[in-house]
């Protein structure tokens, strides 16, 4: 059903202003997404991205099992509020028998997960060049980024098989780092190429086991997020990104979370799959602007 109300667009300051229906001065139709009771797994939702994707998915009437490594975070701050909608869990993706036991208990109180949003990363806040680069520190980052998203798509393909139905989702998150590389950090812009691999192969796989299931990956660009918290605030740093974006303006978690949302509506983008999504700024990893034409006050 279509319920009606005024729109927020979130600007990078924050400020809020409001849409109104260009011909009729009305109040703007919201599209339903069909994602009311749909059960949505969203890894690494403590923060950032995968916080604010899982406020999104509440709002939309979702049922939301949301997990964290170490620290609940802002995760608490909504248990109250959709104590009925949300359920959270501690888990180190790392550990195949945490993932397995993540999607019992996830099956337990909101039944088969539909869409899993495989989100949880970790990137070295210092830069360091391959030849300085530490093997341990090459096997955390794939350790997470990449067998901790492969042991997920795991476990939610064996839950599809074991609780079959029409249609399913998996949304993996990359990295713009991933599409056009990142230097300083090499570990985590292969960790995120390899997204795109896994989707291409797995959007094959799925179909198998739900015939209208859909497997897409999102690359984020610069984002406001705590992982790059260090660089953005930085204004030489932060100068030098938006050189390279049209936009002139870094990404909000909201941004990412409602290009999510739309690919996990079956809904909204039903016959998409194998797509690969940049929401960067149209960001092309060239310089664009000047430092004269950029205004950072």
């Amino acid at each position: 059903m279509l319920s009606s109300r005024l729109i927020p667009v979130t600007s990078l300051e924050r400020n809020e202003v409001y849409l109104e229906d260009a011909y009729t001065s009305k109040e703007v139709e919201l599209m339903d997404t069909g994602l009311n009771n749909r059960h949505v797994l969203i890894t690494g939702a403590s923060g950032g991205i995968g916080f604010e994707s899982a406020r999104v998915f509440l709002e939309e009437g979702a049922r939301v099992s949301a997990t964290y490594n170490t620290n609940i975070r802002g995760l608490k701050e909504l248990e109250p509020k959709w104590s009925d909608q949300l359920s959270t869990y501690q888990v180190d993706i790392r550990d195949e028998g945490q993932v397995k036991e993540l999607f019992v208990q996830a099956n337990d109180r909101f039944g088969r997960v539909d869409i899993l949003i495989a989100n949880a990363g970790i990137a070295n806040h210092e830069g360091r060049a391959v030849h300085d680069m530490s093997l341990e520190q090459w096997h955390l980052t794939m350790s997470v980024n990449l067998t901790g998203t492969f042991l997920c798509a795991k476990h939610f393909f064996g839950n599809l098989k074991t609780h079959p139905d029409e249609s399913a989702s998996l949304i993996l998150i990359g990295s713009t780092a991933g599409f056009f590389g990142e230097a300083w950090y090499c570990d985590y812009s292969a960790s995120k190429a390899a997204m795109h691999g896994i989707m291409m192969s797995l959007k094959n796989e799925i179909v198998h086991l739900a015939p209208r299931g859909r497997v897409n990956l999102v690359n984020p660009g610069w984002t406001s997020t705590p992982m790059a918290e260090d660089a953005l605030n930085d204004k030489e740093t932060l100068r030098k990104i938006l050189q390279t974006i049209p936009m002139r303006k870094v990404a909000l978690p909201e941004d990412i979370a409602q290009t999510i949302l739309y690919l996990a509506s079956d809904r909204l983008s039903g016959h998409v799959s194998g797509l690969t999504i940049n929401v960067a700024g149209g960001m092309e990893g060239r310089v664009l602007y000047s430092q004269d034409e950029l205004d950072l006050e």
